[in-house]
């Protein structure tokens, strides 16, 4: 089962709703933070990079830096932008990128079912990064930015969503970025009700981006119950934010990779190198076509690269994994990026800056590129049921779940 909570949330003011949201915490750098939200003191950013209000080059891990996003949040609350859930509520959140659209149910989800397992995890994490999303829920007293959770798609929560989207919704804007956002409040009785019952069947749960919040959820906890003598597990602090959407609404983008060198080959070498486990012919289009199959810009020409039969285990959930290959069969061995977490030789480019951004980049400093085929969730979830963990920058998803239109308390 999985046990979803209301909460009261704070949110904005419907008029300023758009002007308060923004991209989430780690999909920008300090610097682009402060340039996108200049001459907006309203924008949520103020709130999840804090260090823009300070001097440049802070430590973005200075104390200041988490005092100043609790006081962010405050002037925002005390200045009426944000206001505050009279009753505990769900909300249905919907995003719309171009033809795609994904709806999701907003609630708090249970730090003893992410400890137990029945929350499932493809990634490790970090200790400075945990560290970090600790230390900001700490000082916030809140959950400024949701986890990303899906589950296989149930037609019974679909048919509850789907009425509620039927209705009128509290926001309804597009972002600078041309995604489309739409936020119900579900108030009834009655329909909090029902989504609780039906979300007791839907087992399990799985991450689909936000590691590092899931995991800052349970230091927090466990920090919270030692300071509480009175604990009882029924406490705010006891669920974190989540945003939950059924799998067959996700949408995954390839994460693609650049290369500085070639290790010390010349180009010629290089490609002959890789025929050993890959059939390289002229390609047609810089994406892969199917599974396997990689897009190589090297040169400025683009190469197809098919993955031979045998050079990787199929039946391996990871090492299946067209990252895994890739990393195995080129990066590691012919490349020399034996740690592709650590080596500064190795960049990753998200699906959504398209193969234009490997071309340019490949102008510059870089000298070569792969365009990877998209991790399936499917494969994530295999990942996940079998207790393993997924390569680095294995999946991109989109659209972005937006920060500041819903922030869960941790005190009712």
């Amino acid at each position: 089962m999985s046990s979803i909570r209301p909460f009261r949330a704070w949110r904005p003011q419907v008029d300023l709703a758009p002007s308060i949201a923004s991209p989430p915490y780690d999909v920008m750098s300090s610097s682009e933070a402060r340039e996108t939200a200049r001459g907006n003191d309203l924008s949520f950013l103020h709130v999840i990079k804090p260090e823009i209000d300070l001097e440049p080059g802070i430590d973005p891990y200075d104390p200041r830096v988490y005092e100043k996003g609790a006081e962010n949040l405050r002037r925002l609350i005390q200045r009426g932008a944000l206001i505050r859930e009279e009753t505990p509520c769900f909300y249905i959140y919907q995003q719309r990128m171009g033809n795609h659209v994904q709806a999701g149910v907003v609630a708090g989800a249970s730090v003893d079912e992410y400890e137990q397992g029945l929350i499932k995890k493809h990634e490790f994490t970090r200790p400075d990064k945990e560290d970090d999303r600790t230390r900001h829920v700490n000082a916030l007293d809140a959950n400024t930015g949701p986890v990303f959770l899906t589950y296989h798609a149930s037609n019974e929560v679909d048919g509850i969503v789907d009425a509620i989207r039927a209705g009128q919704p509290e926001y309804d804007f597009v972002s600078d970025d041309g995604i489309g956002h739409t936020l119900w409040v579900v108030r009834k009785s009655e329909e909090i009700e029902r989504l609780t019952r039906t979300f007791e069947k839907v087992s399990p749960l799985y991450i689909a981006d936000g590691h590092h919040r899931s995991a800052s959820a349970t230091r927090v906890r466990a920090m919270r119950r030692d300071d509480n003598q009175a604990h009882q597990g029924t406490e705010e602090y006891n669920f974190f934010l989540a945003v939950i959407f059924p799998h067959d609404q996700m949408k995954i983008m390839a994460y693609n990779r650049v290369v500085k060198d070639l290790n010390a080959r010349e180009p010629e070498d290089f490609l002959a190198a890789l025929t050993e486990v890959f059939e390289v012919s002229p390609a047609t289009a810089p994406e892969p076509d199917r599974p396997k199959c990689f897009g190589m810009f090297l040169g400025a020409r683009w190469h197809r690269l098919a993955a031979r039969a045998g050079s990787y285990p199929a039946r391996d959930p990871v090492a299946a994994l067209d990252c895994a290959i890739l990393q195995d069969n080129l990066l590691h061995p012919v490349l020399g990026i034996e740690d592709p977490r650590t080596d500064k030789r190795i960049d990753f480019v998200g699906g959504i800056r398209g193969t234009d951004e490997l071309e340019r980049r490949c102008g510059g400093d870089w000298a070569v590129a792969f365009a990877l085929y998209p991790t399936s969730i499917e494969q994530l979830i295999s990942v996940a049921d079998a207790g393993k963990v997924m390569p680095p920058k294995s999946t991109w998803f989109e659209p972005k779940l937006r920060s500041g239109l819903i922030v869960r308390p941790l005190e009712d």
